[in-house]
């Protein structure tokens, strides 16, 4: 009897000890990518994947969706800070989660609102590269896993670099390159400051919304206005402490 409990208790460890590893291997996978994608940019994503399996099934031609991934310069200045505007102004001043659009998600939310994502770009960038569409508590517990990961192991530049080479401008394209070359029949370095601007603007849902259609250019004035200003970097209070304290110490 004894002997038997021995054995039991042994196999027991030895099961909860490989689930353990798996575990472990399964939290760690991640990291050689996000480490190799600080220079090299992914040929294809998780919701590249699942578009290419829904054309097939429906039979729509091409396949595989226009994508040219092009440098931080190609990029430009202009579709950089339209982007930002649009998705997630406060970029620079958060680790990934953005608290402070959470809170207000969940305040509208309480006040009779509907819930609006509050998902940074960061977070966006996760989900393209590695998960599903979709909402559950699940694949969102893994991206929020995977967002501090790419702001540890990645720099902010590159993290928005992806963003614009990854995120889906229409039916069948991705990436910032084929979306300018689809509705503006140019390169994305090309863009004017308004092209940006709609660009920018039909992210939230592009294979539904024209840049040129009535709620682009809604949302394209108001992110033009905001392209007017660099995208911030720091708390406005904190600056504001700072700009109060650079003058009292100028006084004579």
């Amino acid at each position: 009897m004894a002997t038997s409990r021995r054995k039991s208790a042994r196999g027991w460890r030895f099961w909860i000890r490989r689930v353990v590893l798996i575990g472990v291997f399964l939290a760690l996978a991640p990291i050689p990518f996000i480490l190799l994608f600080s220079v090299v940019n992914p040929p294809i994503t998780a919701v590249m994947l699942a578009r290419v399996g829904s054309r097939v099934v429906n039979g729509d031609r091409p396949f595989f969706p226009a994508h040219t991934p092009i440098s931080r310069e190609q990029q430009g200045p202009r579709l950089r800070r339209a982007v930002l505007a649009s998705e997630d102004d406060r970029f620079y001043l958060h680790w990934g989660i953005d608290t402070l659009e959470l809170r207000k998600a969940l305040d509208r939310r309480r006040q009779g609102g509907r819930l609006r994502g509050a998902s940074t770009l960061t977070q966006q960038v996760a989900k393209n590269i590695f998960l599903w569409n979709g909402r559950s508590y699940i694949r969102k517990g893994l991206e929020v896993y995977l967002t501090l990961w790419l702001e540890l192991l990645l720099s902010k530049e590159r993290i928005l670099d992806l963003y614009i080479n990854l995120a889906e401008w229409g039916p069948n394209e991705f990436g910032a390159e084929a979306g300018a070359r689809r509705h503006f029949g140019k390169s994305a370095s090309a863009l004017s400051r308004d092209e940006a601007a709609r660009m920018a603007a039909i992210l939230p849902s592009p294979r539904r919304w024209s840049p040129n259609g009535s709620i682009a250019t809604r949302r394209a004035a108001v992110i033009l206005q905001r392209m007017s200003y660099p995208a911030p970097r720091e708390e406005p209070a904190r600056s504001a402490t700072r700009t109060r304290s650079r003058q009292t110490a100028q006084r004579p």
